[in-house]
């Protein structure tokens, strides 16, 4: 790591997070990546992100930024590259950069130039092409929190050319976030027709509530105006995802959350992208993944604590079962060695009951919440709201 730069009042990072702070944020939530970032290139980093691993090429190349012959606006946009690609790469794992508010609203107001912000609602929209693997769980039939992650920043970008009156560039940005909208309803749709599709359909249900959520925090950095808020009441009626919503809120899955603070002490499980964690509840799987690790007391004790912290979830009590599931042995000795107020918790009555709950058992109860959501009354003529 490159010694921290003395901030001065030319760069357009200096009220803001340094480079050097976002590469070291990546790097420990998701140090993984380190072995598969590509040889730096020269030039923009706002031009480097045009490939399915632009954003791994922008993180490779990041000391560009640096270079003395940027001007402000250069800055600006090789900033926003680089959080963009920051956020791609870590949003889905245990420790996120904190950079949602520059991408999706703070950079594109820093300039009233959209010549200036151009490129970088190019860069926004060749992100939606970036690969997801090893980067993210968090999806079903296609559709991930990635999505939504990328319409926000459109959004942000779409909310600023109106702002400008550059028409041409609000029309793209809008018709990929429309596009976005009708793929990902297309999905569930299909999922709900299918016999026996109910756990993808939740799953589902869970990832278009949050995709809903971004594109309105998109949404939330325009101005409003007579030329804004007609758009900004069209998106969030086209975006609203009536039917996976309400699937959301009806099963309960509302209640299990997406940040995962519990876990973050935790830091065996930011080692490998095979512990990332997958759409809650259904964590069976992945505690068979982590009993494997060495330090799965660790991890345990994380879980056990997030039972008590996050009132409502299942899917960490479905981690314990599978951690338990895979060896009861391993699980007893992981036990043994989780502090004594950590190993009382878990053996109180209630938290037995849960953890012993047959994985069987639990999905078909949740099959059954999705049925009985899908079956209710549409809210709207087309029944989806």
């Amino acid at each position: 790591m490159a010694e921290p730069l003395t901030t001065t009042s030319r760069e357009a990072w200096a009220q803001w997070i340094a480079p050097e702070t976002l590469l070291s944020q990546v790097r420990n939530t998701a140090p993984y990546l380190q072995a598969r970032l590509p040889a730096p290139e020269p030039g923009r980093l706002i031009e480097l992100g045009g490939t399915p691993d632009g954003f791994l090429r922008i993180l490779a190349s990041w000391e560009n930024i640096r270079r003395p012959d940027l001007q402000h606006g250069e800055q600006l946009q090789d900033y926003f590259a680089l959080c963009l690609s920051c956020h791609h790469a870590t949003v889905a794992s245990f420790v996120p950069t904190d950079v949602d508010t520059k991408i999706r609203g703070i950079a594109w107001r820093e300039t009233p130039d959209a010549e200036m912000l151009k490129p970088m609602l190019r860069l926004a929209l060749d992100a939606r092409g970036w690969s997801q693997e090893g980067i993210t769980t968090r999806s079903v039939r296609g559709v991930s929190g990635l999505n939504g992650e990328h319409w926000s920043a459109i959004a942000g970008g779409l909310g600023r050319m109106l702002e400008l009156g550059d028409r041409a560039s609000a029309e793209e940005a809008q018709a990929a976030i429309e596009a976005e909208i009708d793929r990902e309803q297309a999905v569930f749709d299909q999922v709900a027709a299918e016999r026996d599709g109910e756990l993808d359909l939740l799953r589902l249900s869970m990832v278009l509530a949050h995709n809903r959520g971004d594109l309105t925090q998109g949404m939330g950095f325009w101005k409003k105006t007579p030329v804004t808020l007609p758009l900004m009441e069209h998106l969030a009626t086209r975006g609203r995802f009536a039917v996976a919503v309400r699937m959301y809120q009806d099963t309960g899955l509302s209640a299990e959350g997406h940040r995962h603070y519990p876990l973050r002490p935790a830091k065996a499980l930011r080692r490998s992208p095979a512990t990332l964690l997958p759409l809650c509840p259904f964590l069976d799987d992945w505690g068979a993944v982590v009993a494997k690790l060495e330090e799965n007391d660790e991890v345990l004790a994380a879980l056990v604590l997030g039972c008590q912290k996050l009132k409502g979830q299942q899917g960490y009590y479905r981690a314990i079962a599978g951690m338990y599931r895979a060896s009861s042995s391993a699980f007893d000795r992981a036990a043994s060695r989780m502090p004594n107020a950590t190993q009382r918790l878990l053996r109180a009555a209630e938290m037995r009951k849960l953890i012993e709950v047959p994985r069987v058992s639990f999905e078909s109860m949740m099959r059954k919440r999705a049925r009985a959501s899908l079956a209710k009354k549409p809210l709207a003529a087309d029944g989806r709201g």
